[in-house]
This record gives C-alpha cells, sequence and structure tokens, in this order.
C-alpha cells in the first residue's frame, strides 16, 4: 500500500506557511507500516490540484488531501475531488445543521458561506471525526482511495489518527502493530550518539527490528527514536522497553525525558519528588526561563517565580551581586544566591551573558554563566553557545536547566 500527500493552499508555496502537516503525516504513516513515496503541495488552483491528484493516483493507491477544506471561495479541495471522480457535489443538511450548531454554541451566527462545507462528493464518506467545522471525506475512485482533511493542525491529527490511519491498515492487510519511543537527549552531538551507539546500530541493521534513528531539534536536543514492530502492541511495547534499558546502559544520563518530555517539565517533576521550591534570576534570557517552567501545567506547586534584572544596577540592588563585571561567574553565582533570598525557594538558577549582536565587557558573543544556589552550596559554570541572539537566548535557559537536573541526579 503506497500513499501519497498533497498538501493544498498557494500560502504554502510563497512560504507565508510552513507545511508541518506534511512532515507529521509521513511520520504518521511510516509508523503504520504504510509506504508513502511521494509528497506535493499546490496553490489554490482547480486546474493544477485536479492534475495533482490525477498523477498521485496514478503511482499511488491513496491519497490524502490536507486543506483547502474551508468555507471561502479558494477553498476548493471537494471541487477538485468531485472532478476527479467524475460526480457532482451534494449538500448534506445534516452536516450544515452540525456547523450551525457549533457557531450557536460560540454565542455567533453562522455566516451562509459556511454552508459550502457540508457540500460532498457524491459517494464519498464523512468522518466520524469533526472537530471544527471542515468535515474529513473519504472519497472512493475506483479500487483508490482519496482522504481530504483539514489543514488546521489538530483538526487534521485527529482525523488522521481516527479514520484514516486505520481505514489504511485494513486496505493495505496491515497485521503487525509498529510503536515508536522517543529518548530525549543533551549534551552531546547527533554524530557523537551515533558513535556511542555505533555497535548495537550495526547489530540492528543486521537484525531489522527494533530499529534506532535520530532526529537533531535544536534547543530542545537531539532525539533518539526506538520503533519496533510486533504481532500486537503488548509486545511491541516489551521491544521497546528493552531497547531502551540498553541505549540508557550507553547513554546514561544524557538522557533527560521520554516522548513528550521536556527539560523544565522533568526538572520540575524532579524538584517536586524532593519537596524543593525554585526560583531563577535572568540577565541576558529576559524571562524565557521563566515562561518555559510556568508552561508546564501544575508549575505552581514548584515554581515561586523570576527576577528579569537586566539592568546591572537592578542586579546589585535587589539581588545583591557585588560592583563589578556583570558577565561574569561570580555574577552568575551572586544572582542565583539573590534570587534563592529573595524569592524564598530552596534551589535557584541565573543567567548572565551576552548574546550579541556584539561582544560586551570583553567578552564574545555566546559567553554565558550559569549560576546555581542550592542549601548546601552554590556555584557558577562558563559556557560557549552557538547561534544568533535568539539562539544563544534558548541555549542559555536549556544549559542552566540541565545544570539542575544534572546536580539533582548527583552528577
Amino acid at each position: 500500500m503506497r500513499c501519497e500527500v498533497i498538501a493544498v493552499g498557494t500560502e504554502l508555496l510563497l512560504g507565508q506557511i510552513v507545511d508541518t502537516n506534511s512532515a507529521w503525516m509521513g511520520e504518521q504513516l511510516a509508523l503504520a507500516g504504510i509506504d508513502s513515496h511521494y509528497q506535493t503541495k499546490v496553490g489554490d488552483n482547480l486546474e493544477r490540484i485536479v492534475s495533482c491528484i490525477r498523477l498521485a493516483l496514478e503511482r499511488s493507491d491513496a491519497v490524502i488531501m490536507c486543506g483547502g477544506l474551508g468555507p471561502t471561495q479558494d477553498d476548493i479541495t471537494r471541487e477538485a475531488i468531485a472532478e476527479v471522480m467524475g460526480v457532482g457535489l451534494i449538500r448534506r443538511p445534516e452536516i450544515g445543521e452540525r456547523i450551525r450548531a457549533m457557531f450557536a454554541a460560540r454565542g455567533r451566527e453562522m455566516p451562509d458561506n459556511n454552508l459550502r462545507q457540508a457540500d460532498v462528493p457524491e459517494g464519498a464518506t464523512v468522518m466520524a471525526e469533526m472537530p471544527g467545522t471542515a468535515p474529513g471525506l473519504i472519497c472512493p475512485i475506483g479500487d483508490k482511495v482519496v482522504y481530504a482533511v483539514p489543514g488546521v493542525p489538530y483538526e487534521m491529527h485527529e482525523m488522521l489518527t481516527g479514520t484514516v490511519l486505520p481505514d489504511l491498515q485494513r486496505r493495505a492487510g496491515v497485521a503487525a502493530v509498529i510503536k515508536s519511543r522517543v529518548l530525549r537527549t543533551w549534551g552531546q552531538s547527533e554524530s557523537g550518539l551515533a558513535e556511542m551507539l555505533g555497535e548495537r546500530i550495526v547489530e540492528l541493521d543486521g537484525a531489522g527490528n527494533p530499529t534506532l534513528a535520530f532526529q537533531a531539534s535544536g534547543i530542545e536536543g537531539i532525539k533518539v527514536r526506538i520503533t519496533a514492530k510486533a504481532a500486537d502492541a503488548d509486545k511491541a511495547e516489551a521491544m521497546l522497553a528493552e531497547e531502551e534499558v540498553r541505549v540508557r546502559s550507553v547513554l546514561g544520563d544524557l538522557v533527560f525525558g521520554v516522548d513528550d518530555d521536556t527539560m523544565e517539565s522533568v526538572v520540575l517533576d524532579m524538584l517536586r519528588q524532593r519537596g524543593l521550591s525554585l526560583g531563577v534570576a535572568e540577565s541576558l534570557t529576559g524571562g524565557l526561563m521563566g515562561a518555559r517552567f510556568t508552561s508546564v501545567p501544575g508549575a505552581s506547586d514548584v515554581f515561586r517565580g523570576g527576577v528579569v534584572c537586566y539592568a546591572s544596577d537592578v542586579k546589585f540592588s535587589l539581588l545583591g551581586v557585588p560592583p563589578g563585571p556583570v558577565v561574569s561567574a561570580q555574577a552568575a553565582q551572586a544572582m542565583a544566591e539573590g534570587a534563592r533570598r529573595v524569592l524564598g525557594a530552596d534551589v535557584a538558577l541565573a543567567t548572565t551573558g551576552v548574546a550579541g549582536p556584539t561582544e560586551q565587557e570583553g567578552q564574545p558573543v555566546g559567553t554565558v554563566f550559569l549560576g546555581l544556589a542550592m542549601s548546601d552550596a552554590s556555584e557558577a559554570q562558563q559556557v560557549q553557545l552557538p547561534g544568533d541572539r535568539q539562539r544563544v537566548r534558548q541555549y542559555a535557559v536549556i544549559s542552566a536547566v540541565n545544570l539542575l537536573r544534572r546536580r539533582l541526579l548527583g552528577a
């Protein structure tokens, strides 16, 4: 079974929106055991969309159309599919009423043009999932099929996982279950991880199952994805668990989390388990660290707050930093100690440094000092971070949080 993805929207071609939907669908198709050899982007033009669908059906067994199901005149995916099917559009009153009810629930009156979303190619089936106003479609064309899903990511995700992937697996006769687990790492390059795991990768390449793959994720570190294929979910999970143990035995505390974990969610859990509270003092990061911590649900039982001390005199007067250079290990350590005292926290982190674009106090761009204060000791660490101003700031945040993680582990 080969499935092709067509993303519809002129804004994708103009670069006004990055097509993350196709990337996500490609990943999900692979995990479901469905081959996908082509992905296409096409603008809002009926002739070109029809041409893309026909070409896709020549070389693939199934096509997923993403986007172009809205209520406006340039949303023409329905019309294009109907033309390829050789049928007309039928307005489904029950869908229209469902859309009208969604507007009413929000206290709004439905514009008449939203009824276009109730138009369905004759012979097509409407997907059960309908989180928004655009229904998803299953459109048979001979022994092949075209699926149409909205371009809104959360709506597309729900339809793909709820209807499209199971239907594709049924059509393909896929009996096996494919599952993945992602180990989140920080502190080593992709090539470094590959070298550390090289012997195991060779073994797995020979066996073919499970598999290891790497994905560089910028300020989120490097992901090591373990994928296993088995007769049922329990066996696949057992294979993942066994391989995770092996990978962790090699990588040690470079692994900070699994799947949807973030560095900050992991550290908050570690502090919570130890009954410790946290505060931060930020200079070059300007509140980014506090924002990341508070983006985690339930952070309030650990995170007491932050001091954004951008100006040097604020560091001196509020946090008790001794007069002198503020881009220094001494300043970072004093900032952490001051934040711990001012915020009444058990633990405090601090950042100071040079984000750019020019050097400061004789220090080159990317020079960052991380401060950490705990009940029994305080310290500072210097790191040299790559990238432009924003990347240096983001890298500084995760480096500081990782410093705390390693200290809590006793590293």
